[in-house]
């Protein structure tokens, strides 16, 4: 198979695991049984040994289309022909058994004329590193690797061609057919059958689920099939069990094509991960936000070495240990290497305990009062930052060049300290309050004097640095200053100016910042950064909401034309590329949770406005 673009891809999944569908009607990664497990097919890693599940018409040249049913998160690729119009629905099916695992159900449908489908399941376990044999039982096939047993089930013969399953079949109108792709129970040899009244029951519980869980939704404001998508990405994103939440469901897929910024996200990140419950809050999706705070809490109770709290953990919580490259893969389009795991694992990013401090004062304000028990945990945390904030650090983006006085880290670190002491008064909780207010108003004076620079008119990057930093956006969204302090507006004004003039914007877009300006101590260029374009949205909004209806229509501006680089399905990778390709991991739950905030954000300033004209 050749490799399709990134974004001409569709997401499914359980809140377990998730799979990646193309167009072309082939399903080209899946991790198994967890999001952070070894994949079984990973064609989008390598075309040739990585694996896949494909089912699509025998005659080439279809049109084919992609979309979601409506309000779900199941999948229907469609494929016209003057022959005949056929589709396939994917789907994880949700509100069963977990215990009996996650399946992939792949129901081939014609709705007009007559199709010749081709199936073909070629599997690759263990990232594509381990053999694995297969037995055919009847209209099954048991593919075994190790201890995972897993089955290709449905009701047409399946026919063994090395190490793949394969089927030719023809439908007419009216007519369809299903197969499931499920763990065997233990002990069992296969020969299971799969038939499309049991494929339809489950679709339509699993229709049931998505819809119902949506209705929960608050968001009815200008751009809410948007917001919906972004949503039911974001939930796709959670792992069930224990309220993780992973920053995407993909690993090694480049920042650059054939550049070496490849990266596994399938972690979770407190950073990441609080600013999700943040946005999902806003919407009223408020169970995510307490299955989360369990989470931390979980977290905080782990005993204490060195930072209170890790960068990133594995959706079950445990601590994450190093990084591997997978050298027997091609990488996407040539991008190697592909790794798996994240050496940033055990990176001092002094910023994760602002984000994460926030989210747990909205969320004490916004939805239920947290507990003495993750209070005092969250005191000792605060105490740490008091402590430690004057630190250098790898930062927001994770930089392998070496800790630097980040500005971003320092401004985190603020709001850290000030939510901890907003909590302790809201709540008259024990606290350190008055240490705590010293320290974050030595800090604020700090970041005035040394995140500033006089020659560039705008608060920079890190202390002593005069490159410019998407991430000091967020100053006026996290109340550190005023929208229309005319340092923040001239620093608007310098990232808004294009790269060859030492602004950060490409045609409406954000880079995070310059690579070349401000080496990171990684190899290659990347592409804008997509989070950073609607962080800019987010400080005009509350730079015009005060200043007449110019400033908010740029927004709205920015915004509607960011709307325009979602792929066919309405989802976003991490960064936009040159051409307006998608790159890296995706969809990308920093993305999404950003879109969230920006609808939510200028939809109300510019509802506001109308109120008073």
């Amino acid at each position: 198979m050749a490799y399709l673009p990134i974004e001409d891809h569709g997401v499914i999944g359980d809140m377990r695991t998730a799979a990646l569908v193309g167009l072309d009607g082939t399903l080209d990664w899946l991790c198994y049984p967890r999001f952070d497990s070894p994949s079984v097919f990973a064609a989008l890693l390598d075309d040739g040994k990585g694996g896949s599940f494909g089912i699509a018409p025998v005659t080439p040249g279809a049109v084919r289309k992609q979309f979601y049913w409506p309000d779900t998160n199941v999948l229907v690729t469609r494929f016209l022909s003057p022959e005949g119009v056929g589709q396939v629905t994917d789907f994880m099916p949700v509100g069963g058994r977990p215990e009996a695992g996650s399946s992939v159900i792949r129901r081939v449908a014609v709705v007009r004329g007559a199709v010749r489908f081709r199936l073909e399941c070629r599997p690759a376990f263990d990232y594509a590193r381990a053999g694995h044999h297969l037995s055919l039982h009847g209209t099954s096939v048991a593919f075994r690797s190790g201890d995972l047993a897993l089955e290709l089930a449905g009701e047409v013969p399946l026919v063994p061609r090395g190490e793949a399953a394969t089927a030719e079949f023809e439908l007419r109108e009216g007519e369809a057919l299903a197969f499931t792709w499920r763990p065997l129970p233990p002990g069992a040899e296969g020969g299971g059958v799969f038939t499309d009244a049991e494929a339809a029951e489950h679709f339509n519980r699993t229709v049931q689920f998505w819809r119902r869980w949506l209705s929960r939704c608050t968001y009815t404001g200008r751009w809410r099939e948007m917001v919906y998508r972004s949503a039911l990405a974001l939930k796709l994103l959670t792992y069930e069990p224990t309220g993780a939440i992973v920053a995407a469901p993909t690993c090694g897929l480049p920042e650059e094509l054939g550049g070496v910024r490849n990266w596994d996200y399938r972690y979770v990140w407190l950073r990441d991960a609080a600013l999700t419950v943040y946005a999902l809050v806003r919407v009223g999706f408020t169970e995510e936000a307490a299955r989360f705070m369990s989470f931390v809490e979980g977290r905080c109770r782990e005993p204490e070495q060195g930072a209170p709290l890790a960068v990133m953990y594995g959706i079950d919580g445990r601590h994450m240990h190093g990084e591997e490259e997978l050298t027997h893969l091609s990488g996407y389009r040539g991008s190697r290497p592909v790794r798996i795991g994240n050496g940033a694992y055990d990176q001092l990013q002094l910023d994760i305990y602002g984000e994460l401090m926030d989210a747990v004062y909205l969320y004490n304000r916004d939805v239920t009062p947290i507990s003495y028990d993750l209070w005092s945990h969250l005191r000792r945390i605060a105490g740490w930052v008091a402590d430690n904030w004057h630190l250098p650090d790898e930062g927001i983006w994770e930089v392998r060049g070496g800790p630097r006085p980040f500005v971003h880290s320092k401004l985190m670190c603020w709001v850290a300290l000030d939510r901890a002491r907003r909590l302790a008064v809201d709540r008259s909780f024990p606290a350190d309050r008055h240490r705590w207010e010293d320290q974050r108003d030595r800090l604020y004076d700090e970041i005035m004097e040394k995140g500033w620079s006089p020659d560039r008119q705008a608060f920079v990057q890190a202390y002593g640095s005069e490159s410019l930093d998407a991430s000091v956006l967020m100053m006026p969204l996290v109340n550190f200053l005023a929208p229309t302090d005319p340092r923040m507006l001239s620093t608007l004004q310098q990232i808004q100016k294009p790269p060859s003039q030492g602004g950060l914007v490409s045609n409406g877009l954000v880079h995070r910042y310059d690579v070349v300006r401000s080496p990171d101590g990684i190899k290659g260029d990347e592409g804008t950064f997509n989070v950073c374009t609607f962080w800019l949205v987010d400080a005009l909004v509350t730079g015009g909401a005060g200043r007449g209806r110019a400033r908010l229509q740029e927004a709205r501006l920015v915004f509607e034309q960011m709307l325009g680089y979602a792929n066919h399905l309405g989802l976003y990778a991490e960064e936009t590329g040159p051409s307006g390709e998608a790159l890296g991991n995706f969809p990308q739950a920093f993305t999404h949770l950003g879109l969230i905030s920006s609808a939510f954000n200028l939809d109300r300033a510019l509802s506001n406005h109308r109120k008073r004209i």
